[in-house]
């Protein structure tokens, strides 16, 4: 029994200074190793844990397939015998990674995202205290079963719910629709609720074969998820839609980032209408948290009017999380009508 930590790049593995004139910000330098050597108490967590440094990059950099490698390895180290995955990464896309994770990630065993907001070259750098409580996540059986978790500032939240909401505080991560689902707590970990977790969009297939075989998380083509292309629009004041005009040329899906509670503005309803025609259009709110509505207005650009004109209604999705799920979708072949009951099922 162990606890698999996979590291990636990103703030909490950021140490020194660069020394060839490029202004002298840190650079990532910091192994497992180092990481690890850097927290008290991890030797008191009552598991060993098992390091594999994976690709040092800035979250920023992550792609989808990358995301997939780690899920693959992850899934080799828990039928290899690990009770729960750590992975440590930039915070930047934190959020979506965690939500990707959770889409695919077919075991009971915990996979828990965690990072810093300081790094370890100043005052207080919090990525020890953030593996630390990832670590204790990991192995603790009460989070088995909840999927893809993030564990940060001593806070426990679901991949679901989970978003960034602060550029520098090290309290950034909140789940504004539902708050923490846990805490740890003197070294305990107290999951106070439990929401329902769907399960993976896609039925796990068998990666590879012998003892290090497991259910690897993706059923889908690598190759038509690298070429499927999903936009990602913010409706704001005044916007004259023509940034959307040609994406049912170059695109496979759409999300669009409404106003409020899934409006825009009148002038736009027949572009997007027109789009919707063309390629699964999924409508979220820009908000950050509440749901998109289904039939309180009526007046054209209205969620209902949205709806009418074949708009797909991605109830509490922020637009980042739609995106990774249509994106997912589309690449598994999924038509209109498999989309909208994913975004109803996980709206």
């Amino acid at each position: 029994m162990t606890v698999a930590l996979f590291t990636l790049g990103g703030t909490i593995a950021m140490g020194g200074v660069a020394r060839d004139g490029s202004g002298g910000g840190v650079v990532t330098r910091l192994t497992g190793a180092d990481l690890t050597a850097a927290v008290p108490g991890l030797a008191d967590l009552g598991l060993p844990v098992e390091i594999q440094d994976t690709q040092a990059v800035p979250s920023a950099g992550l792609t989808f397939g990358q995301v997939l490698d780690l899920l693959d390895d992850a899934s080799r180290a828990v039928a290899a015998g690990a009770t729960g995955v750590v992975v440590t990464q930039g915070t930047d896309t934190l959020e979506e990674t965690a939500f990707l994770a959770d889409l695919l990630w077919p075991h009971q065993a915990p996979f828990v995202l965690t990072g810093a907001m300081r790094n370890p070259t100043l005052a207080g750098p919090d990525g020890p205290a953030n593996l630390l409580a990832a670590a204790r996540v990991a192995a603790a059986p009460e989070a088995r079963g909840l999927g893809a978790l993030v564990a940060f500032n001593d806070e426990v939240h679901a991949a679901r719910w989970v978003r960034k909401t602060h550029s520098t505080s090290t309290a950034t991560f909140a789940s504004p629709d539902l708050g923490p689902i846990g805490h740890v707590i003197e070294g305990r970990v107290r999951v106070l609720t439990a929401p329902r977790r769907p399960g993976p969009v896609f039925p796990p297939r068998q990666s590879g074969s012998g003892p290090q075989a497991g259910p690897a998380p993706a059923g889908f083509d690598r190759e038509r998820l690298a070429a499927t292309r999903v936009a990602l629009h913010t409706l704001s004041l005044d916007d004259d839609g023509t940034a959307l005009e040609a994406l049912g040329a170059t695109h496979q899906g759409l999300v669009v980032a409404g106003f409020g509670v899934g409006h825009a503005p009148a002038a736009l309803a027949p572009v997007l209408g027109d789009l919707a025609g063309r390629i699964p259009v999924v409508l979220t709110s820009r908000c950050g948290s509440g749901s998109v509505l289904r039939a309180t207005y009526g007046a054209v650009g209205s969620e209902a009017d949205l709806q009418r004109r074949g708009l797909i209604n991605a109830g509490l999705l922020d637009p980042y999380k739609a995106r990774i799920l249509l994106r997912l979708l589309l690449a598994a072949g999924a038509g209109r009508e498999a989309i909208a009951e994913a975004c109803a099922r996980l709206g």
